[in-house]
């Protein structure tokens, strides 16, 4: 997101005019990612952290809340458990408002996960025939033959549906087992893992790293932020598309 001067991250926050703004920052009552700030100083608010009196303010993101989530393994993608395990709502509860995956990452994956309040859009998203590729970085052990990768792209039938065939290419082999890059554009439970038990590969790691042009990317894991303008009218543009 492009960078904006401190004093006019107050006034679009609806907490002060300029000038008030940096009467406060050259009192030196404000921070950024920890540091005090200094007047002429830029933020970006999709990215820093701004405390003001010990409060972080939240920047206003439109009618909509959309963020990425660094998952991180052992997390469920749920709000809730019955059974009391970790859920990424967890490491969502600072956002300020009350917000949904969309789609699912499995408890001993990790990577990049979207949440929002905006379930038209989640909907959308989630439905194979909107063609949203998703790109995993996936570590194997077993076998990988020329006609492993042609079995791995090819549809496959699991749990009785057949599915569409994936994008998979060699990122690295080495003895024992390699990484694989593979592109699904639908979200079935599980569905690489089962793709890779049918061709007796053992899935070691599990990494979503994009999902359509959205990457994940500088975020450290179990962390979350706000999708930045350009990703927000991307994803906008996808629902528009849709409609």
């Amino acid at each position: 997101m492009e960078k904006i001067r401190l004093q006019k991250f107050f006034t679009e926050c609806g907490l002060m005019s300029r000038r008030a703004a940096e009467a406060e920052i050259e009192a030196g009552k404000v921070t950024v990612n920890g540091v005090t700030a200094q007047l002429g100083d830029k933020v970006d608010p999709a990215a820093d952290v701004v405390v003001y009196k010990g409060k972080i303010l939240e920047y206003p993101h439109g009618e909509h809340i959309y963020i990425m989530l660094h998952k991180p393994r052992g997390y469920l993608t749920s709000m809730s458990d019955d059974h009391g395990r970790k859920c990424v709502s967890e490491l969502v509860s600072d956002v300020g408002a009350r917000v949904y995956p969309i789609g699912r990452l499995d408890l001993n994956s990790e990577g990049l996960l979207l949440l929002t309040d905006d379930g038209e859009l989640a909907n959308i998203l989630t439905h194979p025939k909107h063609s949203v590729g998703k790109v995993y970085n996936v570590s194997v052990r077993g076998e990988i033959s020329t006609q492993t990768l042609e079995t791995l792209r090819a549809p496959m039938l699991i749990d009785g549906y057949r599915t569409r065939g994936a994008e998979v290419e060699l990122i690295e082999k080495h003895e024992g087992g390699g990484k694989l890059k593979i592109v699904l554009y639908e979200g079935r439970n599980r569905e690489i893992r089962k793709m890779c038990e049918q061709v007796h590969l053992h899935v070691s790691r599990l990494c979503r790293v994009q999902i359509g042009e959205i990457r994940l990317s500088g975020l450290a894991l179990g962390k979350w932020r706000f999708l930045d303008r350009a990703q927000i009218k991307y994803l906008k543009s996808i629902k528009e598309n849709a409609k």
